[in-house]
C-alpha cells in the first residue's frame, strides 16, 4: 500500500463509482480496477463488491478507508514539517502553518490577522481547524496544530502562552433593567464554550436562589446578540461580542469582592516549534499586534 492507494480508497469511498473515481484521479478505469485487485491480493481481503448502482465496501474495506484518512493526514503532516524544517535552515519564512482557533476568534479576529500576515509573508499557507476552546486546546497539546487561539483559562501545562486580550462579561438588554430582577426577565441562552458557561452558572448561583427564565435557546452567540438587540430578552455575553453596539443597557458581571469577571484570550504554542521560521514569524507577529484596533472592527 502506498500513498496513491490510500488516495484511491478515499476517493472511491466518496464516489461509490469506478468511472467517476478514475476520472477524478486522472487514471483509466482498467488501471483503477487493476490497482484495487492488487490491493486485495496484497492484503488477502475483499475490499469492494460491485453492484448495479456502483460499488459497496466490505467491513474490511470500511476499515481501510478509515486507515486511508489517517495515513493521508499523517503523510501531509510529515510533508509540512519537513518543508518547514528545510525552510528554517535557509531562513526563509515559507511553509504551511496549522492553526487551531476558537469559533469566535475565527469569525471576528482571524481573517484580518491572516490578511496582514500574508502581506508580509506571501508564501505562507494556512490550514485552520475551528471549534470550541476546550477542543482547540487539545489540538495544541496533541501537536495536531502549531498554534492555538483559545478563549478562557484552559490547561496550558507544557505549553508557551501569550495573552492577546481580556474582556469583561456583561448582562445586556435592549431595555433598562435592575440586576436583581434578572430571574423574572426573559433570557436568551446560547450554547457557548464549556468554561464560559461554568463561569456564568457559578456567578448566577452566587447571586440568585432560583433558576433563570430561559425564553429562547440558540446555538450561536451571534444569534443571541441579534435577539438581544431586537429586544427579545437579555443575554449574558462577553464585551467583545458587544463591541460597537451602543444602544444597549449593559451591566458587568462581578465577583463577591466587586471585581469584574474577566475572560482572557490566549495564544498557545510549543516552545520547540519556534525552530521553524514560519512559526517563529507568526508568533512574533501576534505578540506585536495591536488588539485594541482589532476589537474596534467588531460591529
Amino acid at each position: 500500500m502506498d500513498y496513491r492507494d490510500w488516495e484511491i480508497l478515499k476517493e472511491l469511498y466518496n464516489q461509490k463509482n469506478l468511472t467517476k473515481t478514475a476520472r477524478l484521479l486522472f487514471i483509466t478505469q482498467p488501471a483503477l480496477t487493476s490497482r484495487l485487485k492488487h490491493m486485495e491480493e496484497e492484503l488477502g481481503v475483499k475490499i469492494v463488491t460491485r453492484e448495479r448502482r456502483g460499488v459497496h465496501f466490505t467491513p474490511q474495506g470500511e476499515y481501510l478507508v478509515q486507515s486511508a484518512e489517517e495515513a493521508l493526514a499523517h503523510y501531509q503532516k510529515i510533508k509540512e514539517n519537513a518543508q518547514n524544517m528545510s525552510n528554517s535552515e535557509s531562513n526563509k519564512v515559507v511553509g504551511t502553518l496549522r492553526l487551531g482557533v476558537s469559533n469566535f476568534f475565527a469569525n471576528y479576529e482571524l481573517p484580518h490577522i491572516l490578511k496582514l500576515f500574508k502581506r508580509q509573508y506571501p508564501h505562507v499557507e494556512f490550514k485552520v481547524i475551528t471549534g470550541w476552546s476546550r477542543d482547540v486546546t487539545q489540538l495544541i497539546h496533541s501537536k495536531d496544530v502549531h498554534i492555538s487561539f483559545v478563549r478562557g483559562d484552559y490547561g496550558w501545562r507544557g505549553l508557551s502562552k501569550h495573552q492577546l486580550f481580556e474582556e469583561t462579561i456583561c448582562v445586556a438588554s435592549k431595555d433598562e433593567f435592575e440586576i436583581m430582577d434578572l430571574p423574572r426577565l426573559p433570557r436568551i441562552e446560547y450554547r457557548g464554550d464549556y468554561l464560559l458557561k461554568s463561569v456564568i452558572d457559578h456567578w448566577w448561583a452566587e447571586n440568585y436562589a432560583q433558576a433563570p427564565f430561559i425564553s429562547i435557546e440558540v446555538d450561536q452567540v451571534d444569534t443571541c446578540r441579534e435577539m438581544v438587540i431586537n429586544g427579545l430578552g437579555y443575554g449574558i455575553l462577553s464585551s467583545r461580542v458587544l463591541s460597537g453596539i451602543e444602544d444597549l443597557s449593559k451591566v458587568q458581571l462581578t465577583d463577591q469582592e466587586g471585581k469584574p469577571i474577566l475572560r482572557r484570550t490566549w495564544m498557545y504554542y510549543h516552545k520547540e516549534s519556534l525552530e521553524w521560521n514560519v512559526v517563529k514569524a507568526f508568533v512574533h507577529f501576534i505578540e506585536n499586534h495591536d488588539w485594541t484596533c482589532s476589537s474596534a472592527k467588531i460591529k
